[in-house]
C-alpha cells in the first residue's frame, strides 16, 4: 500500500504560487476526488505529488520518503499516472501504446514477458479497448484514445492510481465505466486520486473530495460534506439541486447565483 503526505506544500509557476501550504494525507482504500474552479490548482497539486514540478516550500512525501529523493523508475512503480490532454505524436498500435506502462518494471534492452503481457491484456479488458489493439493509436477518436492511456497507466499495476480528467471526451457510458472502473480499484485496496470537475461524478463516486480554491485547500470529507450549499455557492458561484436514488446521491448543478 502507498502513503501520500503534503506538509505545508507551496508550488509556484514562474513568478506566481499557485499552491499554498498544502497539508494532505492519503492512504489507500480510498476513491478521492480532487475538485475545485479553473485555475484552482488541481492539476499543479497532481503533478507535484509525482514530483514533476518542484516544491518551493515543504515537501511530499511517499511512503514517508521525501519524493524528491526517489528514483522515477520507483516512483513509477508505486504510483501510474494518467495526465490529463496527452497527445500521441508515434503510430503505434493499441496493443504497444498499453505496453508501455510496463516500462518501469523491465531492465534496459529487456523484452516483455509472459507477467507484462497479463498486466496489458487485464488493462485493455478492463477499459474495454481489447479489441482496438491492432489499431493505430493516433488513428482513434477522442474517446478511445483516452480509454487506452487509461489502459496504459493500469498495466503499471502500481498500487496507487493519480488520473487527471479521465472523463473528459467519453461519452456518458464510459464516463459511468470510468468512475466505476476507478471506485472498484480503490474498494479493492489501491489509492485512487482523480482530478474531477464533474461534480455529480464525485458526488456519486468518490469516498473523499479535497476541494481547492486559489491554491488552498477549502474542504476536506466526504461528499456530503464539502459539496455544501455554502461550498458550492463561495467556491463555484453555484446552486444545485441534490437528491438521491436508493443509496446513491445525485447532484446537479442548476444557476449561476448573481
Amino acid at each position: 500500500m502507498v502513503t501520500i503526505a503534503c506538509r505545508g506544500l507551496d508550488v509556484d509557476l514562474g513568478r506566481r504560487r499557485i499552491l499554498s501550504g498544502i497539508d494532505l494525507d492519503l492512504s489507500a482504500g480510498a476513491l478521492v476526488g480532487v475538485i475545485g474552479p479553473n485555475g484552482a490548482g488541481k492539476s499543479t497539486l497532481a503533478r507535484a505529488m509525482l514530483n514533476l514540478l518542484p516544491a518551493a516550500g515543504g515537501s511530499v512525501c511517499v511512503d514517508g520518503v521525501d519524493v524528491a529523493q526517489l528514483a522515477p523508475s520507483d516512483l513509477a512503480r508505486r504510483i501510474a499516472y494518467l495526465p490529463q490532454g496527452q497527445e500521441l505524436h508515434w503510430p503505434l498500435s493499441v496493443e504497444r501504446l498499453v505496453g508501455l506502462g510496463r516500462l518501469p518494471h523491465l531492465a534496459p534492452y529487456s523484452r516483455i514477458g509472459a507477467a507484462d503481457q497479463a498486466a496489458i491484456e487485464s488493462a485493455m479488458r478492463e477499459t474495454g479497448v481489447t479489441l482496438l489493439r491492432d489499431r493505430i493509436a493516433t488513428e482513434l477518436s477522442g474517446g478511445e484514445r483516452a480509454r487506452v492511456m487509461l489502459a496504459r497507466a493500469l498495466a503499471t499495476e502500481a498500487p496507487a492510481l493519480i488520473v487527471d480528467e479521465p472523463l473528459a471526451s467519453l461519452d456518458p457510458g464510459h464516463q459511468i465505466e470510468v468512475m466505476a472502473l476507478l471506485a472498484g480499484r480503490a474498494r479493492a485496496g489501491a489509492l485512487v486520486v482523480v482530478v474531477l470537475h464533474d461534480l455529480a461524478a464525485a458526488a456519486r463516486y468518490c469516498d473523499r473530495l479535497v476541494l481547492l480554491d486559489h491554491g488552498a485547500i477549502v474542504g476536506d470529507g466526504s461528499p456530503a460534506e464539502v459539496l455544501s450549499d455554502a461550498a458550492l455557492a463561495s467556491v463555484y458561484g453555484i446552486t444545485a439541486w441534490r437528491g438521491e436514488i436508493g443509496d446513491m446521491p445525485l447532484l446537479i448543478p442548476l444557476h449561476r447565483r448573481d
